[in-house]
């Protein structure tokens, strides 16, 4: 296999987001459903001989070193793999939105190379690597939708009578983005979030809890409040997505989008049952 052409790398939703503590290193301590959607970053892959990796930008620009090839890396260098890629990019996914793009691209850097250059490690090694290049990306080689707890490290998937039905959600993201640190940084986020159960989440999960870091979001952020507000305005309910700055609804009823500010970008998405790369890997 010399090539992976049409590499798909899905983004999230966080439906709900609780911060339960904060542990003595300062990383804090969450309860979180995450759920993928059919707004997808595209991969390509080539081989290339000799170790070298290379990065080519379709859409918007990503930094010089971004998690695609700080992932083929940390794949070289735990398995000692000697072969290199070129990899594609085409961005779709926004940045500073909460959508986990990054991530989400970094996990499907580690289940294509996986596969170009025959490594066979499985789901749980590859979930080793991936964190440490950020707390998402387990949750994207999961394969699911998923519960997650911990610093994110601790993930459940939502199967049989917890999986989540079928729908569709308004995503929007404003046009000003917000950096993750700001916000887990302020000194006015609330930390002490009761414990949830997946039992109680699984009962209503389009309704369930909300997102603590959305109020910060929203004083540090003019937009995503006006987000909020205008889909509330159309008779949704909208939620923040992670630490933003996109904010989501359920769609049940036909609804006008057109009068939305140009700079927005706004999509009406699918959510999925599964990541189209979970048959990539073995547990």
């Amino acid at each position: 296999m010399q090539a992976l052409h049409d590499v798909p790398a899905p983004a999230k939703l966080n439906l709900f987001l609780h911060l339960t503590g904060r542990r003595a290193d300062g990383y804090h301590l969450l309860q979180s459903a995450f759920m993928l959607i059919d707004w997808c970053d595209t991969l390509h892959f080539e081989r290339r001989a000799g170790g070298a990796l290379s990065r080519e930008d379709r859409g918007a620009a990503l930094p010089a070193d971004d998690l695609c090839l700080r992932a083929a890396r940390a794949l070289q260098q735990a398995t000692g793999h000697g072969g290199g890629a070129h990899i594609v990019v085409d961005k779709r996914v926004p940045a500073q939105a909460g959508l986990g793009g990054g991530s989400s691209d970094a996990a499907s850097t580690l289940l294509a190379l996986n596969r170009l250059w025959g490594l066979g490690l499985t789901r749980g090694q590859l979930q080793a690597i991936g964190v440490t290049l950020g707390a998402d990306v387990p949750f994207f080689l999961c394969g699911a939708n998923a519960w997650v707890e911990g610093i994110g490290d601790i993930i459940c998937p939502l199967e049989r009578e917890q999986r989540l039905a079928s729908t569709r959600f308004v995503v929007v993201k404003p046009e000003a983005g917000l950096e993750t640190k700001t916000i887990f940084s302020s000194p006015s986020l609330k930390r002490d979030s009761g414990r949830a159960t997946i039992s109680d989440f699984a009962a209503a999960p389009y309704g369930f809890g909300r997102n603590d870091l959305q109020p910060v979001a929203q004083a540090l952020c003019p937009e995503v409040d006006q987000a909020i507000q205008w889909l509330a305005g159309k008779g949704l309910k909208p939620r923040m997505t992670g630490s933003g700055s996109a904010v989501f609804a359920q769609v049940t009823h036909v609804v006008d989008l057109h009068d939305a500010p140009a700079a927005w970008q706004v999509k009406v998405c699918e959510n999925l049952q599964s990541h189209p790369l979970a048959g990539w890997v073995s547990d």
